[in-house]
């Protein structure tokens, strides 16, 4: 049992060959070292698999990023790369049917948590989170300066900005009242979706915070829950701001399109592929 154990670790270690490639790691430096796409295990398992054809799927945030990566798995996986143009919504977009369309035998999805099976997808596919590193000691001095200590933080944000959060807890754990990360299932510590965000006990904290750009993660856990104050702490701007969300409004869109929709014959219902 233990000499299986032992192979298991092996077969999860990445070849010297690889890590110690100096063109592989030249070429992997003039990528942005804050970003992880984990270069080096892709190759790997691009050579693993005997991947003739690469698709690379990409949210929009990313795309800037994809020629380089492309060109990088094409030179030192040995195969054709090609990179999906569609816009990718979230985790549940794994396009694995139009990569097989396309030729491909491998998909490799930036961006996301592995929210579909990948025992469920017609192509093998790997999930590539691209964490990215930031200013933590900003983070946690702009919270202090920010909030009371008698604070109960609930901190959340998307896949990329997690690692960054659970590295900050245990400081401000000593500083505030009470500082979470709440978790939805199948989602990492902290995580949100746009379409998946955890309801939270009123007493459970009395402020969330949001890591990240964009309002579009942090209306999901605004909309969840209607009642907690909201923040959004930009990471590239370093800006700790005040959010609102206009919820009266959306109730009355919702029933006012639920009214329209009474009087309808005949219901068309669009599905797409994913």
């Amino acid at each position: 049992r233990a000499g299986a154990r032992s192979k298991a670790r092996v077969l999860h270690n990445i070849p010297d060959e690889i890590t110690k490639d100096p063109a592989l790691n030249a070429a992997i430096a003039e990528l942005p070292a804050n970003y992880n796409f984990e270069v080096h295990k892709t190759v790997w398992r691009l050579r693993e698999a005997g991947a003739k054809c690469v698709a690379l799927q990409l949210p929009e945030g990313l795309q800037v990023f994809s020629c380089a990566l492309g060109d990088i798995l094409a030179r030192f996986a040995g195969c054709e790369a090609v990179v999906l143009g569609d816009v990718t919504y979230g985790a549940c977009c794994v396009d694995d049917l139009n990569a097989r369309a396309l030729g491909a035998d491998f998909l490799v999805h930036y961006g996301h948590s592995c929210l579909i099976p990948i025992d469920s997808c017609t192509v093998p596919v790997l999930y590539i989170f691209v964490d990215i590193a930031i200013d933590c000691a900003h983070l946690v001095a702009s919270f202090k300066h920010n909030f009371p200590k008698e604070t109960r933080l609930l901190l959340v944000s998307t896949v990329q900005f997690v690692g960054s959060l659970q590295k900050a807890t245990p400081e401000l754990s000593q500083h505030f009242a009470q500082v979470s990360l709440p978790q939805s299932r199948p989602l990492s510590k902290g995580e949100v979706l746009g379409c998946t965000a955890p309801t939270i006990e009123r007493d459970d904290c009395n402020a969330v915070v949001y890591v990240g750009d964009g309002r579009f993660h942090l209306e999901a856990i605004m909309i969840a829950n209607p009642d907690l104050k909201a923040y959004r702490y930009d990471p590239y701007t370093k800006v700790l701001s005040s959010e609102a969300y206009a919820h009266g409004q959306m109730y009355s869109n919702r029933q006012l399109a639920i009214e329209r929709a009474r009087g309808a014959h005949m219901w068309g219902v669009i599905l797409g592929t994913l």
